[in-house]
């Protein structure tokens, strides 16, 4: 049996980790890692023992969830409360991290940063990090089975898309729903259909 990179390990973590979210606008995992050792994990949601938009909804404010806190700041923040330095750690992400993130991390001193997908990222935040010599890498995620039943949901979930199809739905929509699902389950473009 093949074993999996470092890298994919530790974003496997994220993943998991974004499985807790409570953010219904978009699930994110962060793990920070020191010597090849996790010191801390968080995902996105909000403050603990407050309300979650899971069950009250989002609080929007400018096209942005104030409620919650981000998977990063999460995992910088349990290092804080537990008095684990990040100063030369690592931090692999779901999600390319957002500009206040990326301050954060900077300030943390962590020296990598790992990421699965892209999103949003921010031209200012892509400048911080090239001046303060964070390397940024993108991590190609490893097909993880969380349980056996993952392509019997993904082939229920091709054949409802494909009803929607048949409804009239437009192509560009129906790509964005395959992709979507996809991402969801971390499959490889040749298994849409």
């Amino acid at each position: 049996m093949e074993r999996i990179s470092w890298n994919q390990y530790f974003m496997a973590q994220s993943s998991l980790l974004a499985l807790r979210s409570t953010c219904t606008r978009l699930a994110v995992g962060a793990t920070i890692v020191r010597d090849k050792r996790i010191i801390a994990g968080g995902y996105n949601g909000s403050i603990a023992g407050g309300v979650h938009c899971i069950d009250d909804g989002c609080y929007v404010i400018d096209n942005h969830c104030v409620r919650t806190i981000h998977a990063e700041m999460n995992a910088l923040l349990q290092c804080a409360k537990f008095g684990v330095p990040t100063e030369g750690a690592e931090i692999y992400v779901t999600h390319f991290p957002c500009l206040q993130c990326c301050k954060a991390i900077v300030q943390a001193g962590i020296k990598k940063v790992f990421y699965a997908a892209d999103y949003k990222n921010h031209p200012y935040a892509i400048d911080l990090f090239e001046q303060a010599g964070i390397v940024t890498e993108q991590v190609e995620q490893a097909r993880i089975e969380i349980g056996p039943d993952d392509k019997m949901r993904i082939d229920f979930i091709h054949t409802m898309l494909n009803k929607l199809a048949d409804s009239g739905a437009s192509q560009a929509e129906m790509d964005e729903y395959y992709k979507k699902v996809d991402q969801l389950f971390l499959v490889s473009s040749e298994s849409s259909s």
